[in-house]
């Protein structure tokens, strides 16, 4: 019999144990890709529920948390789009407060009133649209366009409402603010500004994983250059998916209006792009563009939640809590780079 060790020749039954540790490490790979942050989400809750006695899983604050996550999830799908082509948009803070500014005026002027919801949506997607013919068509960087975007409509929100808080306590539609679609009675109900969400969630999902659209969408985002051989319309993608961020933060302006049956120009909407960056960052969407999922942004839109909530619960301090998020901020983007490293050398 040849001695296959003096040959080099490693015994099968190594290869054998290599290839299958192999196949278990890329089935725990996998794994760990489709839960992406839900355990995360889930320690968070537990963890809050025990340090708060009990008080997270009561079903009061679960509604207060599916309230707060609603406005950052819609405009976190909105940041998804972007974010897959490899963009940012910084503005949507303020177009959020612009649309809701919008809207809340009109629903003041008895004629046309009941047109305040489409006012805000079409603010929105106005914007949106400014910002994604910026970027494609004069090759300006996504950066600078949203951060300017995000002063100057800042300005205009302000000048809609005269530097005032608009108010109209018998707006129309409030209930998408403050009522609840009755799932069984008297014993279970969602907020109707959840209900939004989980539809914005959907009708997007729809759009990446099951249109054409969403496969350019990708392919811009992973690489912009192959994509326009491809004879992807590459400047039409990138309209588009600002336009829906616009669009989005629009709806977003119209929940808060509902919500609060009030806007300020000023107030409205701060450092609600970061909540939304953080989200898709933590639900896996890449910054590079090309990778990511609007699953994974809901749930990072409620880990979000799921955190401010609950270090209110157990009596962190508001500056605490400032410094916590801007640290869970930067943990998103360490994630980010330690997934793509963990790509490359996969």
């Amino acid at each position: 019999m040849p001695d296959n060790s003096a040959v080099g020749v490693k015994p099968a039954s190594t290869t054998t144990n290599g290839a299958a540790a192999e196949t278990r490490r890329q089935r725990m790979r996998m794994l760990i890709s489709a839960l992406g942050m839900l355990p995360v989400l889930l320690i968070l809750c537990i963890g809050f529920n025990v340090l708060s006695e009990g008080r997270f899983f009561t079903g009061q604050n679960l509604g207060i948390v599916l309230q707060q996550a609603a406005v950052n999830t819609v405009l976190a799908a909105g940041m998804t789009f972007v974010i897959l082509t490899g963009g940012i948009d910084l503005s949507v803070g303020s177009i959020l407060a612009a649309s809701a500014m919008a809207g809340l005026t009109l629903s003041k002027v008895p004629e046309l009133g009941m047109l305040w919801l489409p006012a805000a949506l079409l603010t929105g997607l106005g914007f949106g649209i400014v910002n994604g013919a910026l970027i494609a068509l004069l090759r300006l960087p996504p950066f600078i366009v949203t951060l300017g975007s995000l002063t100057a409509v800042r300005g205009l929100a302000r000048l809609l409402g005269a530097d005032t808080t608009v108010f109209n306590p018998s707006i129309p539609y409030a209930f998408i603010g403050n009522g609840s679609l009755t799932l069984v009675p008297g014993v279970a109900s969602i907020p109707w500004l959840s209900v939004i969400a989980l539809l914005v969630i959907l009708v997007s999902w729809l759009v990446l994983r099951r249109t054409v659209l969403g496969v350019h969408i990708y392919a811009v985002g992973g690489n912009e250059s192959a994509a326009r051989l491809a004879g992807i319309k590459v400047w039409a993608v990138l309209i588009f998916v600002y336009g829906i961020s616009g669009l989005f933060a629009g709806l977003g302006g119209a929940m808060q209006a509902a919500r609060l049956y009030a806007a300020n120009g000023l107030q409205l909407g701060q450092s609600y792009e970061l909540d939304a960056i953080t989200a898709v960052i933590l639900g896996g969407t890449s910054f590079v563009g090309g990778i990511g999922s609007i699953w994974g942004t809901l749930v990072g839109a409620l880990i979000i939640a799921v955190l401010s909530n609950g270090l209110i619960l157990i009596g962190v301090s508001d500056i605490w809590q400032y410094v916590i998020k801007g640290l869970v901020i930067i943990g998103a983007v360490a994630l980010d780079r330690y997934r793509l490293q963990g790509s490359a050398r996969t």
